[in-house]
């Protein structure tokens, strides 16, 4: 027979480990809620940033015109003469055509999203890459305990605990897809870590070239600009020589109009559609490298390397402007150690 000293003895271990993990729990929440709090903080100077930078592009517009215009008007010229709506429906009726004839619909679509998108800053901000990183840090570390414990979270990740701690990255449905297949990959065979590193290469440069297809049309569509003005002022001359029987002024009028073709044409290439081009070629090129920052993590992880090793290089692979510091992504990654110690 047990004596009863033994059961009060294990009564006291249970209740005391219980109160350890109640307490490890509570420290996990106010760390893991620290963290979080000073990286929100921090972030939000770069949201000043961001606004700003989002602002650029309004600002743009306005010195845009109103160095041309202003200019213009300064040097005595009237207003009024500039506003020519029939030689503006020639240029951008004709360049809209093109765009159509050159462009499958998905295409337009995408130029229409990207365009719009043009007006806001796309590069990641540090809770962004934050969260990323986290969450990278949790799926290698799963991996590493047991790789087939993490086949269910690849597998379906939207109703995954790992994944849904992670909203901002989850709402990427590229990025999960990314992350989940190179994962799947490495849990159901074995690969060479540099065939790996060409595979996913091949994956963000497929990518990356049909989203770069959007900015290069409207490029090309902004260097035909200038050939349309000159069609349109082609077109105000030959109405013009029907009207040289009329009198000086109405025949100036009428060349002074046909000019106005070839300079709206112009205008809009050099000042409207090749900087829009370029912005929206900056942000593909930002969103690109967050799938760089993926990319380095499970190359790491290819390695055989440690979580916390696997997420430094992908931590070393943000932008400055944008990357965490190593200790605030140490006691995040120590936070969320300490949450799975607790739960286990």
């Amino acid at each position: 027979m047990i004596p009863l000293q033994y059961w009060a003895i294990e009564a006291h271990t249970f209740f005391r480990a219980a109160s350890v993990s109640s307490n490890s729990r509570n420290n996990f929440s106010i760390k893991f809620s620290t963290v979080l709090r000073c990286l929100q903080e921090k972030d939000e100077k770069k949201k000043r940033g961001t606004e700003l930078n989002d602002m650029l592009v309004i600002f743009g517009v306005i010195i845009v015109c109103g160095a041309v215009f202003g200019g213009y008007v300064l040097e005595g010229g009237h207003i009024r003469v500039l506003f020519q709506p029939i030689e503006l429906l020639i240029i951008c009726g004709a360049a809209f055509g093109s765009l159509f004839i050159s462009s499958p619909m998905p295409l337009i679509k995408t130029i229409i999203k990207q365009s719009l998108g043009a007006m806001k800053d796309k590069g990641g901000s540090k809770a962004e890459y934050s969260e990323l990183l986290l969450l990278l840090y949790e799926l290698t570390k799963t991996a590493k305990m047991n790789p087939l414990s993490l086949e269910p979270h690849v597998e379906n990740p939207e109703n995954s605990e790992i994944f849904k701690k992670y909203p901002g990255v989850l709402s990427n449905h590229h990025a999960i897809q990314f992350i989940c297949d190179t994962l799947k990959l490495q849990i159901s065979s074995s690969m060479n870590p540099y065939d790996l590193e060409e595979l996913m290469e091949t994956d963000i440069h497929s990518a990356h070239e049909e989203e770069n297809r959007a900015p290069s049309t409207v490029a090309r569509i902004g260097d035909a600009m200038p050939g349309l003005g000159i069609v349109a002022a082609v077109l105000g001359v030959v109405i013009t020589m029907g009207k040289l029987t009329q009198g000086k002024e109405v025949i100036g009028h009428s060349v002074a109009a046909a000019l106005i073709g070839t300079f709206l044409g112009v205008l809009g290439s050099y000042g409207f559609m090749q900087p829009l081009a370029a912005k929206m070629e900056n942000n593909n090129a930002e969103e690109g490298q967050y799938y760089q920052v993926i990319k380095a993590a499970l190359l790491a992880f290819a390695k055989d390397c440690s979580p916390k090793v696997c997420v430094e290089f992908a931590r070393r692979t943000i932008s400055p402007k944008s990357r965490p510091s190593f200790s605030e992504i140490d006691k995040a990654t120590s936070s969320v150690s300490s949450k799975t110690a607790a739960a286990a």
